[in-house]
């Protein structure tokens, strides 16, 4: 079935002010939640939202959160989101970053104490129209064994950079620092695919394509999927994102990271608060004039464009080319859900006795 963009937000909308959001933090969840749907990443958007009414009705989402700053300096910040939705608590935190860059050229923030918060890139833009590069990031639910392990340690942990251009587009690079993201699992299986090889292993490090092996005791792979194809690497990228987001916050990290599932039991002796995020705004013009560095990312982009594809390719992308495309597809021809979406949101329709 096909969605126009509004028919979801204020379907979503409703939902969020139901579970008891103000106004304004239900906008932005909304906002947030959909942000995905129409950049084509169909594993983080609405099809997630079931997952945070569950968190909610598990006690886990504080609807009416106190976010606050705890510590700061010039130019860095430790947010807490008193557990609120990690839609509503990153855009936050990344104004925070922002407006720290516009008094001293860049602002860092690491947050604690928050949940899910749908895409990175939806919150590394909001640096891109005040002339700065944005960076977002997150640990996540423990689903992915390190290199050589079978035990799961890490989350998918993904990394936003966007970076503003002149009469280009910006560059948007938005990626999980694991082969594939938990979601691309969720969507195969609503699909009954297999993976593709390289994504999961077992439960004794063997790999496999099954697409439920998470249920079954298996691992996500870090990004590289084996250290012959540079897994190490993948591993590395996770470790950092954890350690900046949760380590550095006083977040809980590693595999005390509070999964997503609210029917999965909360980790026990967990060393911090929550899930962890951690956010980045570097006005351009503390390094160069802004337009002159974006004339040069015009050109920088340009090239890359222009570069020779291989052979059954038809050209080369830049990173934010194919969200950025389907946006525009989305928007005007609507958003596909599959059925089991579809049948979990007239769920929570049912729940709320709202009009789906």
């Amino acid at each position: 079935m096909v969605f126009s963009y509004d028919q979801l937000y204020q379907f979503t909308f409703s939902v969020f002010k139901s579970i008891g959001c103000s106004d304004e933090h239900a906008r932005t969840a909304t906002t947030g939640l959909i942000a995905a749907d129409i950049r084509g990443i169909d594993s983080h958007g609405v099809a997630r939202l079931t997952g945070y009414v569950r968190l909610w009705e598990a006690g886990r989402v504080n609807a009416t959160p106190d976010i606050r700053i705890v510590h700061e300096t010039p130019s860095t910040a430790v947010v807490d989101g008193d557990a609120g939705l990690g839609l509503v608590v990153a855009p936050f935190a990344m104004q925070v970053a922002i407006d720290k860059a516009k008094n001293v050229g860049t602002g860092w923030v690491s947050v604690r104490n928050t949940n899910h918060f749908g895409i990175a890139g939806h919150h590394a833009m909001m640096a891109l129209e005040h002339d700065m590069i944005g960076m977002a990031m997150t640990n996540a639910s423990a689903l992915v064994a390190p290199t050589f392990s079978i035990e799961r340690m890490l989350g998918t942990n993904p990394i936003a950079v966007a970076i503003p251009a002149d009469k280009q587009p910006a560059f948007v690079a938005d990626f999980a620092t694991t082969t594939a993201a938990n979601g691309k699992l969720e969507i195969l299986q609503r699909k009954n695919a297999d993976t593709p090889l390289g994504w999961v292993q077992d439960k004794e490090g063997k790999e496999s394509t099954d697409a439920n092996i998470l249920k079954k005791q298996g691992a996500l792979l870090p990004l590289g999927s084996d250290r012959e194809h540079g897994s190490h690497k993948g591993y590395a990228l996770g470790s950092i994102v954890d350690i900046f987001s949760a380590v550095l916050s006083g977040a809980s990290y590693g595999p005390w990271a509070p999964p997503f599932p609210a029917y999965v039991p909360m980790p026990e002796n967990m060393p911090g608060k929550g899930l962890g995020h951690f956010f980045g705004a570097m006005r351009v013009d503390a390094f160069r004039p802004a337009d002159e560095f974006k004339q040069h990312m015009d050109n920088w982009i340009q090239r890359f464009r222009s570069a020779k594809p291989a052979e059954g390719h038809e050209k080369v992308l830049i990173p934010g080319d194919p969200e950025r495309e389907m946006e525009t597809i989305r928007m005007k021809e609507g958003i596909p859900l599959v059925e089991s979406v579809v049948a979990d949101l007239k769920e929570v329709a049912d729940k709320f006795s709202l009009k789906f």
